[in-house]
């Protein structure tokens, strides 16, 4: 059985066809259908001449149709490319064009947008939409469930290894970036990676229909509900791709927008094992709906969840202890990036929670500014290294692929410029990208510490920090912070944080708005933050 998505699903659907596979609302697709459909939409695809490496953008929320339209993506050897559904125009044509998509699935809700740039995009051979009543008024556009309706499943075949996954960044840091992996080499990865941090999958893909079909025989497969977007990392590989090494099935809520409340309502309701977040920005509503329902006497019956899994920003420590408060379960916070894994950190009522504080995955290093390897204890910053999922490269972007994949001491790594130091029992703190790091008087400040430092503030809902020019610091601190005590005082705030940060790293200035803006995916919007500060530092 090649290391291959499409095959191992393929495999699956054979040896537990009558299992979950997708749920969303009402809708429940076992493993048999969900790989009936992908075949249908494959062989539509092929009629239509996408096949090997041909790119498709999943322009779709949430839904079991975004899981179909991948994997008979995957069916024909080619790669589905990831679209922000938040994407504008502009965005939009600059993603599909980037990555040479010629095929768009598209939600019904965006028919006017894909309308407005259609004829911008001459690379696109089909749209297919999701949703609706009748077809958007363009050529060469089908109806998703027409598709599915009339045509026959395409026959199964023999795949490579080699064949490119790709998954685009977020462009918090630029323009997105189409990160590649050969599927082999991912999978393994994933798969390792998934064992270390303690996921129940099994040692290797050729165990998987001993271990679904053991798992099925029990009753025992899992149900992972995805509370952030499936179009991010996170939300794909931990809430998806995952689960479905044991055979799991993977929820989804269609509505856009977080509702904690729905979330922790379908975990009682579904009895659902598993949660995957991101961060604070998805932990702490739900903290906050788990205590409210206790204050009103009627708690959530959290019994049949085992773990709720974070990636890709910090995690404070507080919001995990009071978690812990009302389940008894295992918090994994995966530190990595869509450029690779570094570590993880684990919490549970017998193992209290840290904040950014990692231990390392084998084959990680951080390297100081000297090219030097950060001697553990010492204090000294560096840029983490990971060896064990080394992209192939970005996509079309040479430049950049060797600036962030590169040998060190004879070891290819990626290097995707986060920083961190090294504690003196091997762990890792981590302090950010380097990047969004704030220069001032010659000190480097990395906003994610301060962040983390003034969310300990109970009244403190959420932050972010960036630097503005300043004329006698070069760039000042300053916090834009979202607090739910509106007479909250600045200077009580600096002073707090004083007692976890150095002098030269506390905010020079607070901003308190309603609202502290984010990503969908939970992830930070400094384009946003600084420019209110800028704003903020323009009018004082």
């Amino acid at each position: 059985m090649e290391m291959h998505f499409a095959t191992i699903w393929e495999t699956i659907s054979d040896y537990i066809p009558d299992d979950p596979a997708l749920i969303c609302d009402e809708n429940v697709t076992t493993w048999k259908e969900y790989e009936d459909r992908a075949a249908r939409l494959a062989s539509f695809l092929n009629e239509k001449s996408i096949t090997s490496d041909s790119k498709v953008g999943l322009y779709l929320h949430n839904s079991n149709e975004y899981l179909e339209a991948q994997f008979a993506t995957f069916k024909i050897e080619g790669v589905p490319i990831n679209v922000n559904y938040r994407y504008v125009e502009e965005e939009l044509i600059y993603l599909l064009d980037n990555s040479d998509s010629e095929v768009v699935f598209f939600q019904n809700s965006y028919a006017e947008r894909i309308k407005k740039i259609a004829d911008k995009l001459p690379k696109i051979k089909v749209f297919i939409q999701v949703g609706g009543k009748n077809p958007l008024d363009l050529k060469n556009c089908h109806m998703y469930e027409e598709i599915i309706s009339k045509n026959s499943p395409l026959e199964r075949k023999s795949r490579s290894e080699d064949n490119i996954y790709m998954l685009y960044t977020g462009g918090t840091t630029g323009m997105p970036k189409g990160v590649m992996y050969k599927q082999g080499a991912f999978m393994n990865s994933l798969l390792k990676t998934a064992l270390a941090m303690g996921f129940d999958v099994p040692e290797s893909h050729l165990d998987i229909p001993k271990t679904v079909s053991e798992l099925s025989a029990k009753n025992m497969l899992s149900k992972t509900i995805v509370a952030c977007p499936l179009m991010h990392g996170t939300g794909m590989w931990l809430g998806a791709l995952v689960p479905f090494f044991s055979g799991g099935s993977c929820i989804t809520i269609p509505q856009l927008g977080f509702d904690p409340e729905l979330l922790l309502q379908k975990v009682q309701d579904q009895k659902i094992n598993n949660i995957v977040i991101v961060g604070d920005a998805f932990a702490r509503p739900i903290l906050d709906a788990l205590n409210k329902a206790r204050e009103k006497g009627n708690p959530y019956d959290l019994s049949s969840l085992r773990s709720m899994i974070s990636s890709g920003v910090m995690w404070s420590a507080e919001v995990k202890e009071g978690l812990l408060e009302h389940a008894d379960i295992t918090l994994i916070d995966a530190m990595g990036s869509s450029e690779g894994g570094m570590g993880s950190a684990v919490s549970s009522r017998e193992n209290p929670a840290k904040t950014a504080k990692f231990s390392i995955n084998p084959g990680v290093i951080v390297v100081a500014d000297d090219g030097k390897e950060v001697e553990p204890g010492s204090d000294t910053m560096g840029k983490i290294g990971t060896s064990g999922l080394v992209p192939e490269g970005y996509y079309k972007d040479q430049k950049k692929s060797d600036e962030t994949f590169k040998e060190y001491k004879g070891i290819r790594y990626s290097f995707p410029g986060d920083y961190a130091t090294v504690d003196a029992d091997g762990t890792i703190k981590l302090l950010g990208r380097g990047s969004n790091c704030i220069n001032t008087a010659g000190e480097k400040v990395y906003p994610e510490e301060v962040e983390e430092a003034l969310k300990r503030h109970a009244n403190i809902y959420d932050s972010l920090v960036v630097g503005v020019e300043d004329k006698k610091f070069g760039q000042k601190v300053i916090a834009v912070v979202s607090s739910d005590l509106p007479d909250l005082d600045a200077d009580e705030l600096v002073n707090f944080a004083r007692t976890h940060l150095s002098g030269y790293k506390l905010p020079k200035e607070v901003i308190f708005v309603d609202e502290v803006k984010r990503a969908p995916n939970g992830k930070a919007n400094y384009k946003w933050a600084k420019e209110t500060a800028e704003e903020y530092v323009k009018n004082l």
